[in-house]
C-alpha cells in the first residue's frame, strides 16, 4: 500500500488512513474526528482517544497527545502528526 504525499493535510492523512490507504474523492472525505474513528475501528471518540485506542492504549489516564500517538502509530519520533501520518502504509 502507499504512503502518505509530500505537503498532504493532517485531515487528508486521517482520510486516506480511514480510507484503506488511498485518497478518497474530496466529495467523500471525512471530518478529522469522524476519520479517527473509522480507521481506528471506533465510534463517538475524540479524536485524540480513537487514535489513542488505534494505537492499543484503553486507559485515557495515559493517552498520548496528537503529535505523540500518531509518531507511536507510524513507529517514528519526534514528527509533527501530519508528517508521522504520511509514514504510514494501510
Amino acid at each position: 500500500m502507499a504512503i502518505g504525499t509530500l505537503g498532504s493535510t493532517f485531515s487528508a492523512e486521517l482520510n486516506r488512513l480511514a480510507n484503506g490507504g488511498t485518497y478518497p474523492a474530496i466529495l467523500a472525505w471525512r471530518g478529522d474526528q469522524e476519520a479517527a474513528n473509522v480507521w481506528s475501528g471506533t465510534t463517538g471518540e475524540s479524536l485524540q482517544g480513537a487514535l489513542n485506542r488505534k494505537a492499543g492504549k484503553t486507559n485515557p489516564i495515559t493517552f498520548l497527545d496528537i503529535n505523540g500517538v500518531c509518531n507511536l502509530l507510524a513507529s517514528t519520533s519526534d514528527l509533527e502528526a501530519t508528517e508521522a501520518l504520511r509514514r504510514i502504509s494501510s
